[in-house]
């Protein structure tokens, strides 16, 4: 994505799972194998604190502990989407935020925090130097990108929400904060803005952010990247593991022509198995009550299997055909991309795009894998129009209200 200092980098992410919907597809379904609840467990440690020894790059390259130390205080934290465990936080700390006397204005509250295990998908040590505690390093986990809170707490702080995309974060503005990357990186990753990523901007060098994707909902779905470059949610996390966080393994695709190879000893494929194990274990989250109109709904489920002609791909029981088939750029309405940039797809390993999955669709707008569509009123308006449905305004009314009770 950038190069800095002469050596490859790598930018955060995580299992970054694109959603692109095509049409003019058909039904396939299988059996769901069930969950290893211990493998699970295991995995759910590796999300949420396993940095993969990226703190080689987050900060020997970049030298984003010196950043953070120096210019990173908990209300900046905060702004560029970074989010606090509240459950992490010890009653006195939670005390001396209430009544002012835990300042959230000096980094050494974010160091103090970072010390607890406390800011969500980040990873510091933190050691006394002179009588001071010093963050020396800081790495990255899956959780940065793919986990939110609750606000519980307050806006920014609660209990983790592990596979919910962070649409808060700006991992571009943050990366932008390193002084070891040259001004025309700086403005790249400036221009991604909250909830975007791209994830192979640093492998082929062009500039086409993507939605932060959910990591949720992935039980039985193969494909789980917007172009289904893998046949399983490990391919998709040894690659953003090692070319995005810079983990250290290696990541060797022939269609694409990534090789990277990050430090000697690989800390990423024994993890993996567990990883998926707990990412598969995640189900999407049913929509909130009354967020929907329940009447509406059941004749949208008529216009979705009917007129709106959804069915055909956003098939079985996970709304999707995407065990079975890709398809053509031709195929999907979300394209031609913002901005006249590139197809997300030629930059890929399949060059086509999968259906999305639809569980959850209520919880992660905006919609489409680069965002083109900022509500599902304007992702069923797509569709109509560029598909010619000829939907009457109620038919498009009661599909909108079924796509949020999914």
């Amino acid at each position: 994505m950038f190069q800095s200092g002469g050596k490859r980098s790598a930018v955060l992410g995580c299992l970054f799972v694109l959603a692109a919907a095509p049409s003019g597809c058909s039904s396939d379904e299988a059996a769901t194998p069930a969950v290893d609840p211990t493998l699970a467990a295991m995995g759910k440690d590796i999300f949420r604190f396993d940095t993969f020894g990226d703190e080689t790059f987050w900060t020997d390259t970049l030298m984003m502990n010196t950043v953070i130390s120096t210019a990173v205080d908990p209300t900046t934290a905060l702004t560029v989407g970074l989010k606090v465990d509240a459950e992490a936080i010890p009653a006195d700390v939670v005390a001396g935020v209430q009544n002012g006397t835990v300042s959230l204005t000096s980094p050494a509250t974010t160091i103090a925090l970072l010390k607890l295990n406390a800011v969500v998908g980040v990873k510091g040590t933190v050691e006394s130097v002179g009588g001071v505690d010093t963050l020396t390093r800081v790495g990255i986990t899956c959780a940065l990108c793919h986990s939110t809170v609750d606000n519980s707490f307050m806006a920014g702080i609660g209990k983790r929400l592990d596979g919910w995309p962070n649409h808060d974060l700006n991992p571009g503005a943050i990366i932008a904060l390193s002084p070891a990357l040259p001004a025309d990186k700086k403005a790249v990753y400036n221009s991604w803005g909250a909830g975007k990523y791209d994830p192979r901007y640093n492998q082929d060098g062009m500039n086409g952010p993507q939605v932060i994707p959910p990591a949720f909902g992935l039980l039985g779905i193969n494909s789980i990247t917007a172009t289904g470059d893998g046949t399983d949610i490990a391919y998709w996390n040894r690659y953003v593991a090692v070319t995005q966080m810079g983990g250290h393994g290696t990541f060797t695709e022939s269609r694409t022509g990534v090789e990277v190879t990050n430090g000697t000893d690989d800390q990423v494929s024994a993890k993996l198995p567990a990883l998926q194990e707990y990412q598969r274990s995640i189900a999407a989250p049913a929509p909130p009550a009354d967020s929907f109109n329940a009447a509406a709904a059941a004749r949208g489920k008529t216009v979705f299997e009917g007129a709106g002609k959804c069915a055909t791909c956003h098939s079985g029981s996970e709304f999707t055909d995407a065990n079975s088939k890709l398809h053509e750029p031709s195929e999907v309405v979300s394209e031609p991309e913002p901005g006249g940039v590139a197809s997300y797809a030629s930059r890929t390993a399949t060059k086509k795009y999968r259906t999305a999955p639809l569980k959850g669709l209520w919880q992660h707008a905006p919609y489409f894998h680069n965002g083109s569509a900022a509500t599902l009123d304007a992702v069923v308006e797509t569709y109509d129009s560029k598909k010619t449905l000829g939907l009457t305004a109620d038919q498009k009314a009661d599909l909108v209200q079924y796509l949020k009770s999914l």
